[in-house]
């Protein structure tokens, strides 16, 4: 209960948490967010990490002066793109068999909701899966399963990379340094983690939908 206690601290108060870290640490935070990025999006064990809501946070950081944001852009999309393609190789060389049930944090419905994806949705799953929490954990290690050509691969997880670093980044830039951001950001990133939630809530309303239906 701690534990979750914590997370959500993190979550609901990034700007805090990154204020204290960029005072902490000066110019080893660049390493540190590139670190959560790389992992969140690397690592099939950590999806829980703070994704779209670090971002933002990190944008207006920038927008206030105390990141470079060009540098933080591009360390960002290299975390993002480095990440992916880890993923990638895993799910190509392990693939279900790390799905067997004997790590707990690894579950079938996500690798098989992320499979759903690619059904409907082709490689560029790859780019539309870097807007959705979780389904970007996946998304890599499910085109590595279904041997998915690397370089076709790759050219996929660059778009998405910059897109999504860019979009995100470059909100906090812009508008997270505005007065009503600043006093409500806790708010503003609950509206991040809803909006990016949403469209998977929708999307398993609907299959839900379609299972209850024959």
């Amino acid at each position: 209960m701690d534990l979750l206690r914590r997370f959500a601290d993190l979550f609901l108060h990034l700007d805090r948490h990154l204020a204290e870290l960029i005072g902490a640490y000066g110019p080893w935070t660049y390493g540190i967010l590139f670190l959560i990025i790389f992992c969140e999006t690397g690592l099939v064990v950590t999806p829980f990490l703070p994704g779209d809501s670090l971002l933002f946070a990190a944008g207006t950081f920038a927008g206030m002066g105390s990141l470079e944001p060009v540098p933080l852009f591009l360390l960002l999309v290299a975390a993002s793109l480095g990440g992916d393609s880890l993923n990638y190789w895993v799910g190509r060389y392990i693939g279900p068999r790390a799905f067997g049930g004997s790590i707990r944090v690894l579950r079938q419905e996500h690798l098989e909701k992320t499979r759903e994806f690619y059904d409907r949705h082709g490689a560029k799953t790859v780019i539309l899966a870097r807007f959705l929490p979780i389904l970007r954990t996946f998304a890599p290690f499910v085109a590595g399963i279904g041997q998915l050509p690397y370089p076709r691969f790759l050219g996929y997880s660059a778009i998405g990379s910059l897109c999504w670093v860019g979009l995100f980044v470059g909100a906090g830039y812009f508008f997270g340094g505005l007065p009503v951001v600043r006093d409500h950001f806790s708010l503003v990133v609950m509206g991040i983690i809803a909006v990016s939630m949403l469209p998977m809530a929708l999307e398993l309303g609907r299959s839900r939908q379609g299972r209850a239906r024959p």
